[in-house]
């Protein structure tokens, strides 16, 4: 009698196990065909850095697989709240061995999204792009001008917005945004240098194939981006995907004509940025041709 109760408890222990297993394995998007997985990468900023053109890029790599659209998991309360299981049923089906990507450039500002990453995976590997400060802040005040005129609202001037008594305003959102290394020292404090890739956005206008083959040995993946993958379009001034026989190009909304900036004005942005892009220079290694 006790024997077979010994048995039974050892039964019903294995089969236990079996189902946390099992039940481990599907919140990670584990098995070994077609399925939504969690993403091993995430491209987190800068917002109008490139973010789009990065992901679509990178989309031609065979063992990559995109999610279409900005998740807002990490940044969001009401996303965040509804879970990893919600989280990954937003992503691509993947195969073992390919790698999920995500990019919400909504992250590398937003004060909670570090911990709330770590906390899901501390192994995640991060990729930041970013470009020149003062370009990326005109064109992120061109993207909220346009979308404002969609739906027929007026918007202030640029100089408007941007100088306040003379004075660059800090406190200006468009400015507060290109403020890189305030914002990558929460990331640094969350994940180690390693695990963040800093992409040069102007370089990968000029030239992505460099920019990508970098990524490519950063996300350990195989080399299987070619420059035969692009195609320079001269009408929007960028390179569009030429693969898989098709020729793509992002959408309208990127390249926007951008509202001239008086050159007085621009020097005065290079100046209030010199200090801070010194600062990023030295948190990444590295330093960027900006102003």
């Amino acid at each position: 009698m006790v024997g077979t109760l010994l048995l039974l408890s050892l039964l019903f222990l294995s089969l236990l196990l079996l189902l946390q297993a099992q039940l481990s394995s599907c919140l990670q998007g584990g098995g070994g065909g077609p399925t939504q997985r969690l993403p091993g990468a995430i491209i987190i900023g800068v917002r109008k850095g490139g973010t789009r053109a990065l992901l679509e890029m990178l989309n031609v790599h065979p063992d990559i697989r995109a999610a279409k659209s900005e998740v807002h998991f990490f940044n969001r309360d009401q996303n965040y709240q509804r879970g990893p299981s919600w989280y990954r049923a937003q992503m691509p089906e993947s195969l073992p061995g390919q790698l999920t990507v995500e990019k919400t450039p909504g992250y590398f500002s937003s004060p909670v999204a570090p911990e709330r990453a770590r906390a899901l995976n501390a192994s995640l590997r991060l990729l930041l792009i970013v470009r020149d400060p003062v370009e990326r802040l005109v064109s992120d005040y061109t993207q909220v001008l346009s979308n404002r005129r969609e739906r027929g609202k007026g918007y202030p001037p640029l100089e408007r917005l941007l100088i306040r008594e003379g004075r660059v305003d800090p406190s200006y959102k468009a400015v507060q945004r290109s403020v890189y290394h305030l914002q990558l020292a929460a990331w640094l404090r969350c994940f180690p240098p390693g695990q963040i890739h800093v992409v040069d956005g102007d370089a990968l206008i000029r030239d992505p194939f460099p920019e990508l083959r970098r990524v490519e040995g950063f996300l350990s993946l195989a080399p299987a981006i070619a420059p035969s993958d692009f195609r320079f379009n001269h009408t929007k001034g960028f390179f569009c995907l030429e693969s898989g026989g098709r020729h793509r190009c992002l959408d309208e909304s990127k390249g926007r004509p951008h509202p001239p900036v008086r050159p007085a004005v621009r020097q005065r942005l290079c100046r209030h940025f010199r200090e801070h892009n010194r600062r990023f220079f030295e948190m990444v290694g590295r330093s960027f041709d900006w102003c």
